[in-house]
């Protein structure tokens, strides 16, 4: 078994360890911009797959990387887990959907509601305290499914449905579809960079080069989040005009473990 993962504010990479601490404390995981992770499919015939949903929908970047690599897939056995701020419909489904047409067998799907993760945002803010609640929950959760599948196989079916397809269709990708339909255009910097190149080092796009000592954006970026969550001078937006809250796991966990 291989977790493979896009990760950009830490949750997505928190609750696939947390599952595989569970299920099997040998297993691998590696971020999907890493250059093994091919060959981790290539090599292991239960993969399970991890993405924060982006407007009810798989991640471009996500997407990208299975169409890529298609024929990777046939006959692996594949678990579609996401992570989400408010709402995901299906999306556990939209990759469960095309990893089926290129031959994989889809073992269920999860999807574990966490802090949002659109620091540029004020919608989906919540008080620190509910931030940590959720975590709380997320961890129950995973751990009762994790040992559910270590016990006796049993895989849940979370966003895999006609009802579930229906709501995340009609909920918010339809609506929203344009932002997901390829990589977006719409990073931006603002003169307060001051070119440290941690954007740049962290995107998984390799999205952000440094250039006369400040940070420039090209249109391939995934929407992780990641650059934005992490910019010390708070001068990276992508769907809001000012950073309102960098909401990373971490922010979260280290005052819920003290």
């Amino acid at each position: 078994m291989v977790g493979i993962y896009l990760s950009g504010t830490g949750n997505t990479k928190h609750c696939l360890e947390k599952l595989l601490s569970v299920i099997d404390p040998k297993a691998e995981m590696i971020p999907i911009e890493n250059h093994d992770a091919v060959s981790k499919i290539v090599d292991n015939d239960e993969i399970i797959l991890a993405y924060p949903t982006q407007f009810s929908n798989v991640p471009y970047m996500v997407k990208d990387f299975i169409q890529k690599n298609e024929k990777l897939w046939d006959g692996k056995k594949v678990f579609c887990m996401t992570t989400m701020g408010a709402f995901s419909g299906d999306g556990a489904g939209c990759s469960a959907r095309l990893l089926k047409k290129y031959g994989a067998k889809i073992l269920g799907g999860l999807q574990v509601k966490m802090p949002d993760s659109v620091c540029d945002s004020k919608m989906l803010k919540k008080p620190f305290s509910v931030n940590q609640e959720l975590l709380r929950k997320a961890d129950e959760k995973i751990e009762q499914v994790g040992i559910k599948i270590r016990n006796d196989g049993t895989y849940p079916r979370e966003g895999l449905s006609i009802f579930a397809h229906m709501a995340g269709l009609f909920g918010q990708r339809l609506w929203f579809y344009g932002k997901t339909k390829n990589y977006s255009k719409n990073l931006k910097i603002n003169d307060s960079c001051i070119g440290c190149g941690l954007c740049a080092r962290k995107c998984p796009m390799q999205n952000i080069s440094i250039t006369d000592g400040r940070a420039h954006a090209k249109d391939q970026c995934a929407m992780c989040y990641r650059c934005i969550s992490l910019c010390p001078q708070k001068a990276i937006t992508l769907l809001g005009k000012e950073v309102v809250e960098q909401t990373r796991y971490e922010k979260f966990a280290c005052k819920k473990n003290t």
